[in-house]
């Protein structure tokens, strides 16, 4: 591929600049300027301080994302005539074509067995969703939201679900980081990050693992400029190499532009997929045989020392090289680069969560932290990059098939309600059971889980025998028309979190929980999921002990959360006082963690076998999001970082490519265990056996096979083959 693509630089600034002209300056600016969080990822910007400024009082703090995400809100409503279209023609759209259709202003309705979508009033629309749910029962309904929904909507949603009699209510991190949740309980005792954005001002070196922030996250390749800026390094770990990540031309940055780009990453370190763990057990054997390790902190704050080091010392070196890929001499000189510095952050995305083993991926990268006393002091710690804006906050306020015991005593003592305690399915057990006749009825707030569930076939039958769905959102997308079956379906529109009625609350990954005010009106008949969700309520369980008419007002809400969620203290006067703020006891700048015994617990984790399946030109396939992409909804067809690759491309290795007889441009068929994909092939710097293709189209092939521990996919982990 070429070597002199970078991330950012001119054409991303005209890019953006196209797409704000096409916005409109004034609505633009509106939307941008707004104290709005943003709408985009979970690295947080927006609230109080102005939707172009971070928590550090940074400004001008917006990337594309940010404008992408906004530029879907302010269409115009998708004319009336679109749905004289049938479901058939609808599904015709690729999702880019989905998205653009405008926004949703009426809520649809499908009857059963019918070809079209049909606007209809509000009314009939919560009547006959009332109806069809208490029809359903709520043994046989599942409840599901994106990531995309405030805080106060989440309560809500999560509580008509236990309301109703169910717990199989989820949110989208069982497809990303329910992993990471996993490992950091089991050995820190917090499921989220440990340090707040300050922190990586001060950080020496910052490790990236499995993730590509240049295209997901790029307000932290600012983070990482300034790193390398003040003489600290920035060490990736990643397969592929992305060129975002070795050379980066901030916009911000008038030098960075000028010079065509800055070196991000000072090591760039390229495992083979699924050879993470042995090459963190490699790492850490190199840091004992060169004493770099914190021996006091292990004797004061961590627990399992022995058995670790023990498990390091049986395995040999060639061992680790040939499980990860990696040679000996460069993990002698990660382990060497991470002894130098005083203050390290790790950070890692779903690079790390998409396998079988992801739990055990996280507990690794958490151990290497904890050998050098790197958790508990400012900084320094652990920092998973989440995806959506308000992912962390809907799991923080319930929104998950299991809750805390404590969490249920407090919802029942303030509700003055009983709350069902059969174990909820998580996102891939509530559609296996779907695809079994066991879920008569869906509620879907936010998100495609249609398409963002693996193994497409699969998919469609789950989703299709589902009898009655309800979907909420603000734009259509390939999930509101594909995986109908011949049931009934009703698709309601929402407000955009800049159009609420009244403030909103959104938690970023660094537990930092803003206020947005929400207040501009675009659209005539849309309406917030909060009210959607009491209206409902109301008709579904009218003699309910709940007022959930009082919960129309987001003030009562937040009043509950904080009598109830322990953290949230403060979101009962965050409207009045303007003050947002960090959950309570999870920023680490001490070295006191929420396990029993009040210490770090080392891991030692087994190093995964991994499927090969034994046939000609196989490979181990990793699904990756595009530059014009933020989880399933596609903004651009081609990918401006990876040599305008369409969305069907198969990423090689050369030399591979040269072994298989195959040529740039060529047209393959990519097989799986699960399904096929047409495919058009093109060089990338990858290890041998290793390739990528484009999520969601790639789901096709990924298989239905979860970590037992996070129930979460292996979307980076698939065996493949060439046909």
């Amino acid at each position: 591929m070429p070597r002199n693509i970078v991330g950012g630089g001119p054409k991303k600034v005209l890019y953006t600049l196209d797409t704000v002209r096409r916005m409109g300056l004034g609505k633009a600016a509106k939307a941008l300027t707004s104290k709005n969080t943003c709408k985009a990822c979970a690295y947080g910007m927006g609230g109080q301080n102005g939707g172009m400024t971070n928590e550090l009082g940074e400004f001008p703090s917006v990337c594309n994302k940010s404008v992408q995400a906004q530029s879907t809100d302010i269409q115009p409503a998708i004319p009336l005539e679109v749905f004289e279209h049938t479901l058939g023609d609808l599904r015709e759209l690729t999702g880019r074509e989905m998205e653009h259709l405008g926004r949703l202003d009426t809520p649809l309705y499908r009857a059963p067995g019918s070809d079209r979508l049909r606007p209809v009033d509000w009314d009939f629309a919560l009547d006959r969703a009332a109806e069809r749910l208490r029809a359903a029962g709520p043994a046989r309904s599942f409840f599901y939201a994106s990531g995309r929904s405030s805080n106060e909507a989440g309560f809500i949603f999560q509580l008509l679900a236990r309301a109703f009699g169910t717990n199989n209510v989820n949110n989208c991190s069982y497809y990303c980081h329910q992993a990471t949740s996993e490992g950091l309980a089991s050995t820190i005792g917090t499921g989220t990050a440990t340090v707040e954005l300050e922190d990586l001002t001060g950080a020496g070196l910052i490790f990236v693992i499995g993730a590509n922030p240049s295209s997901n996250h790029p307000r932290f390749i600012h983070m990482l400029k300034a790193c390398r800026d003040r003489g600290g390094e920035v060490i990736v770990i990643n397969p592929a190499r992305e060129p975002g990540l070795v050379k980066f031309a901030v916009p911000k940055s008038p030098s960075s532009m000028l010079k065509g780009g800055t070196d991000i990453a000072s090591l760039y370190v390229q495992p083979r997929i699924g050879g993470d763990i042995a090459l963190f057990k490699g790492i850490a054997k190199a840091l004992f045989e060169a004493g770099l390790v914190d021996e006091a902190f292990l004797t004061n704050h961590a627990t399992g020392v022995g058995d670790f080091r023990a498990d390091l010392e049986a395995l040999s070196w060639s061992e680790i090289v040939a499980a990860s890929g990696v040679p000996e001499a460069r993990i002698r000189e990660v382990a060497a680069r991470y002894g130098a510095h005083e203050n390290v952050v790790f950070a890692w995305g779903m690079g790390m969560t998409h396998h079988l083993h992801g739990v055990e991926n996280v507990e690794a990268i958490a151990s290497l932290a904890i050998l050098r006393g790197m958790i508990g002091k400012p900084f320094a710690g652990l920092l998973p990059l989440r995806g959506h804006s308000n992912v962390q906050g809907i799991g923080t306020i319930g929104v998950k098939p299991v809750v805390s015991a404590e969490i249920f005593a407090r919802m029942e003592e303030a509700l003055g309600i009983a709350l069902p305690r059969e174990k909820g399915f998580d996102t891939m057990a509530g559609l296996e059971a779907a695809a079994a006749g066991q879920i008569d009825a869906a509620v879907m707030m936010g998100g495609n889980l249609w398409g963002a569930t693996p193994d497409t076939a699969f998919a469609d039958r789950a989703m299709g025998a589902i009898g009655f769905k309800l979907f909420l959102t603000t734009t259509l997308n390939r999930g509101h028309v594909h995986g109908l079956g011949d049931g009934e379906v009703l698709i309601l529109p929402v407000t955009a979190r800049d159009e609420e009625w009244q403030p909103t609350t959104q938690e970023s990954m660094f537990n930092f929980v803003r206020l947005s005010d929400g207040g501009i009106t675009r659209l005539a008949n849309v309406r917030p999921e909060s009210h959607i969700l009491c209206d409902l309520a109301q008709r579904l369980l009218p003699d309910s002990a709940i007022r959930f008419g009082a919960f129309r007002e987001h003030s009562t809400v937040r009043d509950a959360i904080s009598r109830i969620v322990p953290g949230m203290e403060q979101l009962a006067s965050i409207d009045v006082a303007k003050r947002e703020f960090h959950i309570a006891n999870r920023v680490m700048h001490a070295p006191r963690f929420n396990t029993d015994d009040g210490k770090a617990h080392l891991s030692v984790v087994p190093m995964p076998v991994l499927d090969v399946p034994r046939k000609a030109r196989a490979l181990h396939l990793a699904t990756v999001r595009s530059e014009g992409q933020f989880n399933t909804m596609i903004y651009e067809e081609k990918d401006s970082y990876r040599g305008n690759a369409g969305r069907d491309a198969l990423f090689l290795n050369l030399e591979d490519m040269a072994a298989f007889g195959l040529s740039p441009g060529q047209r393959v068929t990519l097989a799986s265990d699960t399904g096929r994909m047409q495919a058009t092939v093109h060089g990338f710097d990858l290890p041998r056996g290793s390739a990528m293709a484009y999520y969601p189209e790639a789901n096709v092939l990924a298989g239905r096979s979860v970590d037992p521990r996070s129930r979460t996919p292996a979307f980076k982990s698939i065996p493949v083959w060439i046909e």
